[in-house]
């Protein structure tokens, strides 16, 4: 199938053209002509297989279609059409701001003359408000920082005509359903609604079915896969040894690009501050970060200046890098969920990568989850030095002994005092 196939504009086709765009992914194919229809739509496909295309071509090219060309004869007929200012004609909702960022850039590349602003927290108000005066066409925000602007008056939704919830699942699960709600009741019933996603749980499909109105459901791989080009392995190793095995991997295997999941942001820090000591450059990202030190991070790790970047769960929907190679779990996520996301930000648009995950005994029942998620076994490798001696016991486990034998030598120690007495 090709985009002339699709329904869409000439202008859009051209711009596609420009920017080397020419077949499009299984979830554009679907998507667009439903989305063009007007109906609501629920989709779910792996990440890196074009899902912001998928919604944002279809706004753009209804938003364009519903403008009033401003007519001008002394116009050149180089010089791109103007448009009717108008307000917000389409939102779109994220989890992240780094999601936020990555949706934004995207639809600016497809942009026609539209006015795409985006907001989200960790940065200036008064810059976004200075962006959304007069309105906007489309609007690509985050849950909080969007109500910030709707309480003091800076944007109103009534005439939103579509909204978009960008890794919906995720939003239920960072707890956005009492803000999502709060800006529901500020928007038109009546308005175009599109759910797009990884992963789908039977309790997002329920709160999906509540929101949209008979909406066609869209499910490119089979619930929860991961992208047949991601190579996934599994290294036993005691969680003492976790970091000097990372180091080893990145060292022996001259890695140059590698994204590493924790899951706090403690652990992430800590970590790039060892994996700096080992001679090996790294940097954290993770929601204690301010927002001018998270894209820093990101933009040495795109240009090469750090070869690890050590990322809790809050940047594993918002980080999109080309031909990244390497993501690696240095801890298993509490949610099954989390791993498909996680290890998706490798093998995006039609290339290979390598997803390795460093589980300590402790972690086999997290392992058990994702196979049961996946409904496959992961291929587990004992690397020779790294061998787990199962030997190595719980942290607390470890502590509550100590206290034990603590409270036991107290108790022993009053027995002598008595004994002394007597």
């Amino acid at each position: 199938m090709s985009f002339q196939l699709l329904g869409l504009s000439l202008v859009i086709l051209e711009t596609l053209q420009k920017l080397g765009i020419t077949k499009p992914t299984p979830v554009q194919s679907e998507a667009i002509p439903l989305i063009l229809q007007g109906r609501d739509v629920l989709a779910s496909a792996q990440t890196g297989t074009g899902k912001t295309a998928a919604f944002g071509l279809p706004i753009i090219q209804k938003i364009l279609d519903s403008k009033i060309l401003l007519t001008d004869i002394d116009r050149d007929a180089d010089e791109k059409p103007k448009y009717k200012a108008a307000s917000v004609q389409a939102l779109v909702l994220t989890p992240t701001r780094e999601l936020a960022q990555q949706v934004f850039e995207s639809l600016v590349s497809y942009n026609q003359g539209l006015k795409i602003v985006v907001v989200y927290g960790g940065t200036s108000m008064g810059v976004q408000t200075k962006n959304l005066a007069s309105g906007a066409d489309i609007v690509v925000a985050t849950p909080g920082r969007l109500l910030d602007h709707l309480f003091v008056g800076n944007i109103h939704l009534k005439d939103t005509k579509t909204l978009v919830l960008d890794e919906a699942d995720r939003m239920m699960d960072m707890g956005f359903m009492p803000d999502l709600q709060r800006i529901l009741r500020r928007m038109n019933h009546e308005k175009q609604t599109l759910f797009f996603s990884a992963t789908f749980t039977k309790r997002i499909r329920e709160v999906a079915y509540k929101l949209l109105n008979d909406p066609v459901e869209i499910q490119i791989a089979s619930e929860n896969s991961t992208a047949d080009l991601v190579e996934q392995i599994v290294y036993p190793v005691n969680k003492s040894r976790k970091r000097e095995l990372l180091s080893y991997l990145i060292g022996a295997r001259n890695w140059r690009q590698v994204l590493v999941f924790t899951k706090t942001k403690q652990t992430s820090d800590a970590l790039a501050k060892e994996l700096k000591l080992d001679g090996i450059e790294a940097a954290s990202i993770n929601g204690d970060k301010t927002q001018g030190a998270r894209q820093k991070a990101l933009d040495d790790f795109k240009s090469g200046k750090i070869r690890a970047l050590i990322a809790t769960d809050v940047a594993a929907r918002g980080l999109d890098i080309q031909q990244l190679p390497h993501v690696v779990n240095y801890e298993l996520p509490f949610q099954a969920e989390d791993y498909v996301h996680r290890i998706g930000r490798t093998g995006r648009a039609g290339e290979v990568g390598q997803a390795i995950s460093l589980m300590c005994p402790q972690e086999q029942y997290l392992l058990d989850a994702i196979e049961t998620l996946l409904n496959t076994r992961l291929p587990q490798q004992w690397l020779p030095g790294y061998e787990p001696t199962f030997e190595e016991e719980d942290p607390m486990r470890k502590r509550s002994r100590s206290s034990e034998k603590r409270k036991l030598k107290a108790k022993l120690n009053i027995h002598q005092k008595r004994g002394n007495h007597r």
